[in-house]
């Protein structure tokens, strides 16, 4: 019992030590995996810390499953459509490649058969889902660019520990390249069909529970209901959670209520950050006791160092020898379909050094049976291929993409589709609304809805036109104002609470009225707006917009001629409304309508997007 009390406080000291690192981390703008795992590390070496010795089915089994599912329901099918090729060709044939090199390279420096040194090659070869798309996020890559390393990260694992099994079996036995061959495309084949039936089954469940209680608690279910079944009959587990994650989450707007949504995404949100944060410092903390096996394990020590050298320089430098070239291979065959220019040598050089491994890599190791030869070996050059792959990778990508500059989305581009995203649906409400006033609909019921979707539309174009001469909005008022007001409720509800006069379950509806209307004010992307009275004249209505014509219709299949010229790959396109030049908005990587105004002076563009009617002038910088 008082071994269990013991295991559970050192559990609870992880979790605990884990999310504050993570929380530092992101307050000193250091990638998270590289922090947690030097501090597991440095904590491995101090006296009294017990060795976390990490089980590969508890990884495999309890870890990847709900980290793939919250990161695949959170990912869009639509943008996965135009780079199914790309994502194929380095979610399989990279890790193919990968395993086979890094095998060779095993093979050739320790005393181990070929069949074990593939084994480590396909445990090595798969970079991680969380480390990439972490730091991808946080260094603001192009948004093409994080959705072609999710891509891969949600199937890479699964081409790799299909090449391990394989492996594994080959040292007790004939296994053919045929038979590797088919066993890969059972397994993904297999597990895709397994995920799709995981999603209709839950799909159909879901539609019938209306408590978001109810549905999240079904919804943590999911990732295991999809990965057991398949796992089960030897197909890919890993697909199969994929595939249902990305299915639920694509019809989720369909079928699911408002409420589960957020309930839904919120706590996926928190288990993801909290088991991302448990992994990276689990790695470090395995990282002694694994050398030391490995120290004395009967190789020189110099062959162990060589070994470990040449594996991580292989897997570093075979990836932008398969990167580049199928970059160029998908735009020829997939890209051109889409009208996409050729890409620059930028994107995939990023994409070439974003090749950091994690967990799963090192679970994959433990997998190896016990009387594998250098067994403590194998393992170590895991250990290595992870931990220098985030130190050396983590560190310098964030270097890497701003040298190169590439450019992130940008937030006022985002302001802008987000403004006239909620234009669209607005009409769409306000026509909705009209349609189905009946004769006794108070007149009174009617203004407030119709006043409420104009304030919304309102306020997010507001949140575009701020400038930082002009402090205050109306809708930054509102919010103001109406939290003041919603403290001072709260404040008499529980003045109330504490006198006893009002039952606990009326005392809990009214407090989850308030909580919810707080939850609908948007905080977080209005911070920058200073709760204070404007300072400073008012100012004029902007003669620019007011002398700019609205602009005829534009061709749809138009294209920016400086990024077709430079070979630049554009996001948005804008017109100028005094020569009509045509060119790319800010989050392109030529940014040439910015760049067009800073060499002409023409003041203002509009939207040249399908279903966009908005103006913007780039002196006031001011809509219309």
């Amino acid at each position: 019992m008082m071994l269990d009390v013991q295991w559970a406080f050192w559990l609870v000291v992880l979790v605990a030590a884990a999310v504050a690192l993570a929380a530092l981390a992101r307050r000193w703008g250091v990638g998270e995996p590289f922090v947690l795992t030097v501090a597991g590390v440095a904590a491995s070496f101090v006296p009294h810390v017990p060795a976390f010795d990490v089980d590969p089915e508890l990884v495999l089994l309890g870890l990847l499953p709900p980290l793939l599912y919250s990161a695949a329901i959170r990912t869009s099918l639509i943008d996965f459509r135009p780079k199914k090729l790309s994502i194929t060709l380095l979610s399989v044939g990279l890790v193919l490649v990968t395993a086979l090199a890094a095998g060779v390279v095993v093979y050739w420096l320790l005393p181990v058969p070929f069949s074990a040194a593939v084994a480590i090659g396909a445990v090595v070869a798969p970079p991680d889902a969380v480390a990439a798309t972490a730091v991808a996020r946080r260094v603001g890559m192009p948004r093409p660019i994080v959705t072609l390393l999710e891509g891969e990260s949600l199937f890479n694992d699964a081409t790799a520990l299909v090449i391990l099994r394989t492996a594994i079996a080959a040292t007790a036995g004939t296994v053919t390249v045929w038979e590797a061959g088919a066993d890969l495309v059972l397994a993904a084949g297999g597990g895709a069909l397994f995920g799709v039936v995981a999603a209709g089954a839950l799909t159909m469940l879901r539609r019938r529970i209306a408590d978001p209680v109810l549905d999240t608690s079904v919804s943590f279910l999911a990732p295991w209901l999809a990965y057991l079944p398949a796992e089960s009959v030897h197909t890919s587990g890993v697909i199969a959670v994929v595939t249902c994650g990305l299915i639920l989450g694509f019809g989720a707007p369909r079928w699911q209520s408002a409420a589960s949504r957020i309930a839904e995404q919120t706590n996926w949100r928190t288990i993801q950050f909290i088991l991302e944060s448990v992994v990276f410092l689990l790695i470090g903390l395995q990282v002694r006791h694994i050398v030391e096996a490995a120290w004395r394990s009967g190789l020189s020590h110099g062959t162990l160092l060589l070994a470990c050298a040449a594996v991580l320089a292989t897997i570093v430098l075979v990836r932008p020898l398969w990167v580049f070239p199928s970059t160029y291979l998908s735009w020829w065959l997939e890209g051109r379909r889409y009208h996409k220019p050729k890409p620059r040598w930028t994107a995939p050089a990023v994409v070439s050094w974003a090749g950091m491994r994690g967990v799963v890599t090192l679970a994959a190791a433990l997998l190896l049976p016990q009387d594998t030869p250098q067994r403590a070996t194998l393992i170590l050059l895991a250990v290595v291929a992870v931990a220098g792959t985030l130190l050396l990778q983590g560190i310098s990508l964030p270097w890497l993409v701003r040298t190169l500059r590439l450019r992130g989305p940008s937030r006022a581009d985002d302001l802008l589709q987000e403004a006239n995203l909620l234009q669209q649906a607005s009409t769409a409400g306000l026509a909705a609304l009209d349609a189905n006033v009946a004769a006794d609909t108070p007149p009174d019921v009617v203004a407030a809805l119709r006043d409420r979707v104009v304030y919304r539309a309102r306020t997010a174009w507001e949140r575009v036109a701020r400038v930082d001469s002009e402090r205050v909005t109306p809708s930054g008022e509102y919010r103001r104002l109406r939290l003041a007001m919603l403290a001072a409720e709260r404040d008499t509800v529980l003045h109330v609470r504490h006198s006893g006069g009002v039952d606990h379950e009326v005392m809990q509806h009214v407090m989850a009225a308030l909580d919810l209307e707080e939850s609908t004010i948007d905080r977080i992307r209005e911070v920058d707006e200073a709760d204070e009275p404007p300072t400073g004249p008012a100012r004029n209505p902007c003669e620019h917009l007011r002398a700019a014509p609205l602009g005829a219709d534009l061709d749809p299949a138009q294209v920016c001629a400086e990024c077709v010229a430079e070979g630049l790959p554009w996001v948005h396109l804008r017109a100028c409304l005094a020569c009509g030049n045509v060119a790319c908005c800010e989050s392109s990587a030529g940014n040439h309508a910015t760049k067009h105004f800073n060499g002409t002076g023409h003041p203002v563009i509009r939207s040249a997007e399908p279903g966009e009617v908005w103006r913007w002038c780039y002196v006031d910088e001011r809509l219309g």
